[in-house]
Order: C-alpha cells, then sequence, then structure tokens
C-alpha cells in the first residue's frame, strides 16, 4: 500500500514511512493511495468473526507486506485488549462506550497500534525517533500510554495551558521515563501548528514523527469500533446513523473510511461545541478556520481540524456528496449541560460532556423509524468529573486507571512558542 499526501507536492510513501515521518515533507497529511472494499460475505456474515479476526481484516490492506500476518495479528490483540459496549439509553440510540482501555479514552486504540507499529519498525534502528504530539485533552494520555517504555522512542507531548482537565493533565505529565510534557501558553491550535512546524525544520526533522491523528496509523485503527458495532446490530436490520463528538475529525474520518470500505451506514453526523468551523463550511461551502474558543468539552476545542481535508478526499472534494452523507452540527456548552440532565433523568446513564454533544447531533438529525442512531462516548465521565458532579446528581467513581496516577507528581515544561520547542527538542 502507497500514500500520497493530500498537498501533492511529495513523493509517495509507504506505510512504513508514512508512519515515521507522521507528515509529508509537503507539509500534507498521508491518505491510501487504494481503497478495496471488503468482501460482502464478510460484511454479511460479521457476527462469526471475533474482534481480533474484523480488525485484521479491516486493516491489513492499509499495512500491506510491511508487517508479517503473524506480527500484525499480535499488535492488534494488544490493542483491542478491552471491551466495546454499546449501552441503550433511548428506544432507538445507543451509546458506543469507547472508554474501558488503560486510558479511559477512545485514542487508546490508535495510540496503542500506533506505538506498536512504531516500535517495530524502529526494532533495527540504533538511532531514537522522537514522536511529537498536540493535544487538547485526551490523545497526550492516550500517546503517553501507549509509548511508556518503548524502546528506541522518546515522546513529547504539547497541551495547552489551563485547557486541559486535571485528570486527563495527570496522565501525561507524570509517567516519566521517555515521556516529556510540555506546557504550552496559548490554545490547542497553537500546540497543533508547532508540531507542524518542527516538521518543517530540517535539523530536527530526521528523527521525528508524530502521534496525533495525522498519522495514519493512529487514525484508521479507529475504523475497528465502527465494525465492532455494526457486528451488536446489524441483527436487527435497522439503518446506521453515527453521530461522532468531532474536533479534530480523525475518528469521524475514520468511520467514514469504514463506510468506503464496506461497512453499511446510512449517514453520519460529525457533533461539534462552539468550535463550528465545518458546521459553518457546510451551510455556506466557504472553508474558514479560526481560533478555538475553550468549552466543558476540551477534546473538541480545534478550530481548525487537520483531519477535514481526508474527509473531503473521501468524497473527491464534492460538497454535494458530503452532504448527502454526512452532516455537522454545532452545540454551546449549556446545551451540552441540558443534555447531559436530559440523559440521566430518562435513563440514569451518566454521559460525559462529548458523548453529550453526540447524543444532540442525533437529535438535531432526527431519527427515522427506520433508523437506529449510535452516539460515541469518547471518556470515561471521571475524566471531566467536575462539570459531570456540578451537572448531574452523581458522585463519580474513581476507576483504577485513575487511581493509580491521580495523586502522581505533574512534571512539565512551560513554553510560550516555537523557538522554546526548538530549543527543547536539539538538546
Amino acid at each position: 500500500m502507497n500514500y500520497y499526501s493530500l498537498h501533492h507536492k511529495s513523493p509517495k510513501s509507504t506505510f512504513k514511512n508514512a508512519v515515521v515521518q507522521g507528515l509529508a515533507k509537503d507539509r500534507g497529511i498521508y491518505f491510501p493511495e487504494n481503497i478495496t472494499p471488503l468482501s460482502k460475505d464478510f460484511i454479511e456474515n460479521i457476527s462469526d468473526y471475533t474482534n481480533h479476526e474484523i480488525a485484521y481484516e479491516v486493516i491489513k490492506q492499509f499495512v500491506g507486506d510491511e508487517i508479517p500476518t503473524e506480527k500484525l495479528k499480535e499488535i492488534i490483540a494488544n490493542t483491542v485488549s478491552f471491551d466495546f459496549p454499546l449501552v441503550k439509553v433511548d428506544d432507538n440510540v445507543a451509546s458506543l462506550e469507547l472508554f474501558h482501555g488503560p486510558t479511559m479514552a477512545f485514542k487508546d486504540v490508535g495510540a496503542k497500534f500506533m506505538a506498536q507499529c512504531l516500535e517495530y519498525f524502529n526494532k533495527d534502528n540504533s538511532e531514537e525517533v522522537t514522536v511529537l504530539v498536540a493535544t487538547s485533552g485526551d490523545t497526550g494520555g492516550a500517546v503517553a500510554n501507549g509509548f511508556l517504555g518503548a524502546k528506541g522512542v522518546n515522546v513529547v507531548i504539547l497541551y495547552p495551558s489551563g485547557k486541559v482537565s486535571d485528570i486527563q493533565e495527570k496522565q501525561l505529565t507524570t509517567l516519566g521515563q521517555n515521556i516529556k510534557a510540555l506546557e504550552v501558553e496559548g490554545v490547542f491550535d497553537d500546540c497543533q501548528e508547532m508540531v507542524k512546524t518542527a516538521f518543517l525544520d530540517e535539523e530536527i526533522t530526521k528523527t521525528l514523527t508524530s502521534a496525533n491523528s495525522i498519522n495514519v496509523a493512529r487514525w484508521l485503527p479507529q475504523m475497528f469500533y465502527f465494525f465492532f458495532a455494526y457486528k451488536e446490530l446489524h441483527k436487527q436490520h435497522k439503518e446506521i446513523v453515527f453521530s461522532v463528538p468531532s474536533g479534530n475529525f480523525g475518528n469521524i474520518c475514520a468511520g467514514i473510511m469504514a463506510q468506503k470500505i464496506g461497512l453499511p451506514v446510512k449517514h453520519f453526523v460529525a457533533s461539534t461545541n462552539v468550535n463550528d468551523t465545518v458546521p459553518n463550511y457546510l451551510k455556506d461551502g466557504v472553508y474558514k478556520p479560526k481560533p478555538s474558543k475553550a468549552t466543558i468539552s476540551n477534546a473538541m476545542d480545534v478550530g481548525n481540524p487537520s483531519n477535514f481535508i481526508r474527509i473531503q478526499e473521501l468524497f473527491n472534494n464534492d460538497l454535494g456528496a458530503l452532504k448527502n452523507a454526512f452532516s455537522s452540527y454545532s452545540f454551546s456548552d449549556d446545551e451540552t449541560k441540558a443534555t447531559m440532565k436530559e440523559i440521566y433523568k430518562n435513563s440514569g446513564y451518566v454521559a460525559d460532556p462529548h458523548g453529550a454533544v453526540g447524543y444532540l447531533g442525533l437529535k438535531k438529525h432526527g431519527l427515522k423509524e427506520s433508523e437506529f442512531g449510535v452516539f460515541l462516548e469518547t471518556a470515561h465521565p471521571v475524566k471531566f468529573l467536575d462539570v459531570v458532579e456540578e451537572t448531574l446528581p452523581v458522585k463519580v467513581e474513581i476507576p483504577s486507571q485513575i487511581k493509580k496516577i491521580i495523586n502522581n507528581k505533574k512534571v512539565a515544561l512551560k513554553i510560550s512558542n516555537y523557538q522554546d520547542l526548538r530549543v527543547f527538542l536539539l538538546k
């Protein structure tokens, strides 16, 4: 499998090089050259397959022969090592819980898969590689956990000061070993811009890669749980609508890729907070990135989502075709809190702010009788403890994954601009 840059000014790349480089030399993100649909027999008989077998069938074409079959199956087994339950909250709506992994966020899947791929590709390399990643919340913790102790890999995480939750900050600043955290004076978009700038800096880029969802090994494995959900739902014989809380748009982009390789999905809804660049684009056809705004659903505080260009590519840059299969709506913090209360009152289900935004997207879309809606619950409510306990009459139990790190000491270096980052990386 070859990959090409969406800026179309760099040579084609192998899967290995796309993973190791992260970003193409022309600063474009990579996209697979070919997309081959899975067999109809596989889709129709998906209940006969284990989650590990499904994940292997889904990902193998994108890896090609660059990782041996048995090694790839081992990587998948280590990645898909926890549950992905569907929990019904309405007659025709369920929450797909993606927070049962080690850092209690959906990004555990992509981070674990990418960390193992990179470690495999780097196994015979005497030179260490640095993974540089920006986070608006959950990415940092998932990447830190996924790469912790990985041989020959150092991880540098940039996060916006004061704009991640306390538990998220603990997850990315307390692990030590090969994990370093940089606290940036600014917003997520500033962090992301620094990462992209670093990849153009020839003095440091030779040993640099990214673990944001711009990296194909972070992005593509997220297809897995869309297939897992379909496996549970397909016997209901209803058309499925997925609503995905969206910030950098990697997760919903993976869902659309799943659809392109054969997953039967009626419609996708990208549900955002007040960072409404994509909803506005669908309204007026003009893509206008803007500075991000802080919200209670901070993992979605992104004003210029990197992965939206991949979604446009999946629809051949045809806005009309995109609108037929894809909607996007924006919601305020007040609407989010009201919905958390509504869901709890009606079903007793505790949704975090991101899940509540996903639920709002389904309601805004409006489900027909023939449709079943699934919203992605992308993080455990404990990750947003203050907001959840202020909004709902509940006391959230602290899971064991969080108890391990909650009293650990934060270690982070404060930086304010790219020059600070550059000095750190050249030490």
